[in-house]
């Protein structure tokens, strides 16, 4: 069965094979059921020979019985005029009559083609005569075997739907634990970093999912507390960096003009920019950063900011909307993405806005396709088909930025329609989507009636 997919990073989409999924309380009540249904069957046929057994045992010792009576009968009379007796039955069965000859008495059963079985009795008697008794299998016998049967096909099918019943019931309630734990998980995964699996999953209940839960809970806070150190150290060493990057750069404005001095200044600019966007990833990964909201016309504001940045790329507002944002996140975000565009892609740029979405699209060869898989990643500025110079933040704080806006940001890259994915891009695309409700000022959004 094919299914179509929807990239939540780049927002395209593509087709996947999907297969059948079963789900934990489905396969524990199918194993309950099956071991279930093996042992009433199991079960049903024991007791199911063991009552034939058993009720031939009674015939036979009740032919035997009266046999013993036609025979003391026949010793005192000389004739055998007891009911259903026989004197030398010419088809008496020869494993009896082997039994018989040897001075025995004895009795033996016998299978109709209908199943239905046949009672003998055979003794010897003084005179040199054989005696014998044929009884068959009542029907009173066959009515109580056949309502056994029933009996236990009835208890066997009640212990299957029972069982599968119970599978369902346990299942579902192990499968629901499961799942809210990774749901939580995946919470904990996309940052929300106080989500508590255990908690999620409904407090502490002594099995293995509570196991899981602590595990995973321990497993996030030792990440957390990493990454928390890592981004102080990253921070600090960054702090530290400003005062001599700054004195650096200053120097360096004071040596005579020369190409060596431009060579410089360039590269301690870099370093400042570099300084700069570390501080700035260092605090947006703390989340502590806040969006300080104002009303805004974003198409307006939008051409404005592009103009002065570069009046040569093309902005088509195509719907004018009020929006309610922070200007210079939104601004930080939108000219990363045209930094990006220009370095990395190639030209015409252009700039779309409609309604609340902010398109920024080049023709250059496209985002890599780690970047499409992963989002962006700091200190990776791509594949050689699209590496340029840069440190590889500028996405990474747009990313965050756009985070803080309580905005959305995918990409994507622009192919002919129906083209495969071999066929190179004509373009890339980052698309930012700003909320309908813009957070508060603790990052909060507002709950509407």
């Amino acid at each position: 069965m094919r299914g179509i997919f929807r990239n939540p990073v780049t927002g395209e989409t593509g087709g996947i094979t999907a297969g059948i999924r079963t789900g934990l309380r489905w396969k524990l009540s199918a194993a309950i059921a099956l071991v279930g249904a093996l042992v009433a069957i199991a079960l049903s046929l024991v007791v199911h020979n063991a009552a034939r057994v058993s009720m031939l045992d009674n015939a036979r010792e009740l032919a035997d019985e009266r046999l013993r009576i036609a025979q003391r009968s026949y010793e005192l009379s000389g004739r055998a005029n007891f009911p259903d007796i026989e004197k030398d039955a010419p088809d008496l069965p020869a494993a009896l009559r082997e039994k018989v000859a040897e001075g025995r008495r004895a009795t033996y059963i016998t299978d109709r083609p209908n199943g239905s079985p046949d009672i003998w009795a055979a003794v010897p008697v003084k005179d040199g005569h054989v005696l014998s008794l044929h009884t068959n299998w009542t029907d009173r016998s066959t009515d109580i075997l056949n309502d056994l049967d029933q009996a236990l096909v009835i208890g066997s099918i009640a212990v299957v739907l029972g069982g599968s019943a119970l599978g369902v019931l346990i299942g579902g309630q192990l499968s629901r634990r499961l799942r809210k734990a990774a749901a939580a998980a995946n919470q904990v995964a996309k940052g929300e970093s106080d989500v508590r699996v255990r908690d999620a999953i409904g407090g502490v209940v002594r099995d293995e999912t509570d196991d899981l839960a602590s595990a995973v809970d321990a497993m996030a806070d030792a990440l957390q507390q990493r990454l928390e150190a890592e981004r102080r150290v990253t921070a600090d060493i960054a702090h530290e960096l400003r005062t001599p990057v700054t004195g650096l750069l200053t120097a360096a404005e004071l040596l005579p003009p020369g190409r060596p001095t431009e060579l410089v200044l360039d590269r301690a600019k870099a370093m400042r920019t570099l300084v700069e966007d570390v501080l700035e990833v260092a605090r947006l990964d703390g989340a502590s950063e806040r969006a300080e909201l104002q009303d805004i016309l974003l198409g307006e504001f939008v051409s404005r900011r592009v103009a002065a940045k570069d009046p040569a790329i093309e902005v088509r507002v195509v719907h004018e909307s009020m929006v309610t944002t922070d200007p210079r996140r939104l601004e930080r975000v939108l000219f990363n993405l045209l930094a990006n565009a220009a370095k990395h892609g190639k030209p015409p740029i252009q700039v779309t806005v409609e309604g609340r979405v902010i398109r920024v699209r080049d023709h250059g060869p496209g985002f890599p396709s780690d970047l499409l898989a992963e989002g962006p990643s700091r200190f990776r500025t791509g594949s050689t088909d699209r590496a340029g110079h840069g440190h590889g933040l500028g996405l990474t704080i747009a990313a965050g930025q756009a985070r803080v806006l309580g905005a959305r940001l995918t990409f994507r890259n622009v192919r002919p329609a129906g083209a495969p994915d071999h066929v190179p891009a004509e373009g890339a695309v980052a698309v930012l989507w700003l909320p309908e409700h813009a957070p508060t000022n603790t990052g909060s959004y507002p709950v509407l009636p």
